[in-house]
């Protein structure tokens, strides 16, 4: 072959090269498939996200950020949907299909959420698991995966008071804050008509309740005669509670803080910035203080749980929503949560930040979590706990109380078949 010849086929080769540039040519039988690399820039990926609508500025200001920061990867859109914690599981387990990308859910809904199929799990686990509280990442984890990304870990309740009437000491104590609220003409607020604040006079007791291993029915122990503390010395101390002038059983201790007449209250971090504004200097949180229960003082405990980002696995840019959820929750992230929404971070080093640190609401929760447990209930509890902490503020219980106990206990533990 001439030297000409050869000359002339280099350059055809080399023209080719140029004009493919970084394309991969495939051959396929009579057809040639050409992949650019370079349309990864202008790919459009949409995605959504459930959150509530009290995080709609935050949502908003995290997306822009990300949007920003990958917009030489792709052309990103977000589109925040409100959806009440508490209703995501059912929505996602109603048409997962249509749901969100990424949703907010919390420890109590995730196993169900991951049972039914409709939680992706995270691929970079040991990475979250070494940022986040060893408490949280367990609560996101089932059989040993990891369904979600942890970004709080606040939510529990614990005490709140008005130090123009409390000192440290008298907060350590029930039956001393309700002494101080009667002879004020004040009222110590909680709700005893929720199971949720009621467990916090048993938590610590060794009378139980919770969920059995079918994942729906529950076993209790709140009417037990075998205990050292029984079912009705605690039934008892929490009559004793509602008979106290200086005791008002409400939802709406917010209301009683403003009109001057709430001196103390249970709540969660939540209402810190309505509490701390209306007692403004006299503002104070601590741990849930003891009670009396049959000549013994008693730990108010706390349900503790954590609030994490769920992966829909059916979602058309699924590698994205990981990514989306995974910057989401991390540590500025997190920090930023708390500066927007006042809510602790489950992610290590945020909890490190000075911010975090002065805050009394989140020092007090991190303070109460060592007593608590996480909320693992069927739905035979609750209206049957409503009755009881009614009965209890109301000193309404009729005929004997031990019966009553047996009663109440009977039907949380009844099976959901009728």
């Amino acid at each position: 072959m001439g030297k000409r010849v050869v000359a002339g086929i280099l350059a055809v080769i080399m023209a080719g090269s140029i004009i493919t540039g970084c394309s991969q040519v495939k051959k396929e039988g009579n057809k040639i498939s050409v992949s650019d690399n370079d349309k990864t820039a202008s790919k459009k990926v949409e995605l959504t996200i459930w959150a509530g609508k009290e995080d709609r500025d935050y949502i908003k200001t995290v997306s822009d950020n990300f949007i920003k920061e990958h917009k030489s990867e792709a052309d990103i859109t977000i589109k925040h949907e409100d959806m009440v914690e508490g209703e995501c599981r059912s929505n996602l387990l109603g048409n997962v299909l249509k749901a969100a990308d990424v949703y907010t859910t919390t420890d109590g809904d995730i196993s169900a959420i991951a049972a039914g199929g409709a939680a992706d799990p995270i691929e970079d686990a040991k990475a979250v698991k070494a940022e986040n509280l060893e408490a949280a990442s367990a609560a996101v984890t089932i059989n040993s995966t990891m369904y979600g990304y942890p970004i709080t870990a606040d939510n529990g309740y614990f005490l709140y008071y008005n130090k123009k009437y409390l000192n440290s000491n008298d907060v350590k104590s029930l039956d001393r804050i309700l002494q101080v609220a009667a002879k004020n003409n004040k009222k110590f607020a909680m709700d005893f008509t929720s199971g949720w604040y009621l467990y916090s006079f048993y938590g610590q007791t060794g009378l139980k309740v919770g969920l059995n291993s079918d994942g729906v029915t529950n076993y209790c122990t709140w009417n037990s005669k075998e205990n050292s503390i029984k079912g009705v010395d605690v039934a008892n101390a929490l009559m004793r509670i509602g008979r106290n002038k200086g005791f008002e059983n409400t939802a709406d201790w917010l209301g009683g803080i403003k009109k001057g007449r709430v001196i103390a209250c249970v709540s969660g971090i939540w209402d810190e910035a309505a509490i701390k504004k209306m007692y403004g200097r006299n503002y104070g949180a601590a741990k849930l203080p003891t009670y009396n229960c049959n000549g013994k003082k008693v730990q108010m405990a706390t349900y503790f749980g954590y609030k994490m980002l769920g992966v829909n696995p059916y979602s058309k840019n699924k590698e994205w929503a990981h990514k989306l959820a995974r910057y989401i929750s991390n540590e500025e992230n997190q920090k930023l949560r708390f500066k927007m929404r006042g809510q602790g971070p489950s992610n290590i080093n945020a909890g490190k930040s000075d911010e975090v640190k002065k805050s009394q609401a989140v020092q007090a929760i991190l303070k109460q979590s060592e007593y608590s447990e996480l909320q693992r209930l069927g739905g035979n509890f609750w209206t049957p706990a409503t009755n009881m902490g009614t009965s209890f503020a109301n000193n309404s219980v009729k005929g004997d109380l031990q019966k009553y106990l047996d009663k109440m206990a009977a039907q949380m533990k009844a099976s959901v078949v009728q």
